[in-house]
């Protein structure tokens, strides 16, 4: 487990980011120039800021991914663990240590492929943890595979002539499966990924942020769909506040996608619960 390096606090806003570095590890990053894990790492970051919360009692916890390198460039504590197996981490976290503020940095395919039995119970179980999904709808570290968000009909390199699976909707499943906050937010506008950051993070229960953003090099490339601006402008157009799609019809809707807080609810959280459990059965 990394853990935190004590600094001296920023004295302006715009060191706020680089407060938040691991200081010693090697620069630049491995994402690619233009790739959209900075600006959500930013945002969340930012996000984290203006809570004022301890770093000292911050977990973040990742599988394996593009997605999944950014605790290692952050000044929290850390686990980079195995691929699909996050959330059994930060569920051990959270369990022994219900003091942490556990979040959990995956990606499309780390959470929903060899990971979504694990993101399905966990939702379930309403335990307190914050995921930051990260969807570019393709596998990116391992050579542009498809995913379970990647869209039907489209390519990657497992699907030359295009995807014959239906995609998953993160948001839906999570909401099905009984997480207490769901949203979507997109790298192309940034001060509402800020807030909705903000709003998962301080939710009690568990929180899932699906953030849409863009991998170019494989997917944009595959699918001839421009370099990283074209994609996250192409974002921007497409993204449908939740208000006003509610009074779209689904043709109007075609192509689009809803981003907001998608559901909210208060449920009793899973520590919580077992802290009852053990008080019932221990001896008076």
């Amino acid at each position: 487990m990394a853990t935190v390096t004590e600094k001296k606090a920023p004295k302006q806003k715009s060191d706020v980011t680089l407060h938040y570095l691991r200081p010693g590890k090697k620069f630049p990053n491995v994402w690619c120039p233009g790739c959209g894990i900075g600006i959500v790492m930013g945002a969340y970051i930012r996000a984290l800021d203006k809570l004022g919360w301890d770093r000292n009692k911050v977990a973040m916890v990742s599988g394996i991914g593009c997605s999944s390198r950014m605790p290692v460039y952050l000044d929290f504590h850390a686990l980079h663990t195995t691929h699909g197996r996050a959330l059994p981490f930060a569920t051990g976290v959270k369990f022994n240590r219900p003091d942490m503020n556990v979040v959990v940095i995956t990606g499309d395919g780390d959470a929903l492929a060899i990971g979504g039995n694990h993101f399905i119970h966990a939702c379930r179980r309403n335990i307190n943890i914050t995921v930051i999904l990260i969807n570019n709808n393709i596998y990116g570290m391992t050579g542009g595979q498809g995913s379970p968000t990647t869209p039907s009909h489209s390519y990657s390199t497992t699907t030359p002539y295009g995807n014959a699976e239906k995609h998953f909707d993160p948001c839906t499943l999570a909401k099905a499966a009984g997480a207490t906050f769901v949203a979507r937010g997109t790298v192309a506008n940034v001060p509402q990924l800020e807030k909705l950051a903000s709003q998962a993070l301080q939710h009690h229960g568990f929180s899932l942020l699906e953030v849409v953003t863009n991998c170019h090099t494989y997917y944009g490339r595959l699918n001839r769909m421009g370099d990283a601006v074209t994609m996250i402008q192409k974002f921007k157009e497409d993204a449908v506040m939740l208000g006003k799609a509610k009074k779209m019809t689904p043709e109007e809707l075609e192509g689009k996608f809803i981003v907001g807080v998608l559901h909210e609810e208060e449920k009793t959280e899973f520590c919580d619960v077992y802290d009852q459990v053990v008080e019932h059965v221990s001896p008076k």
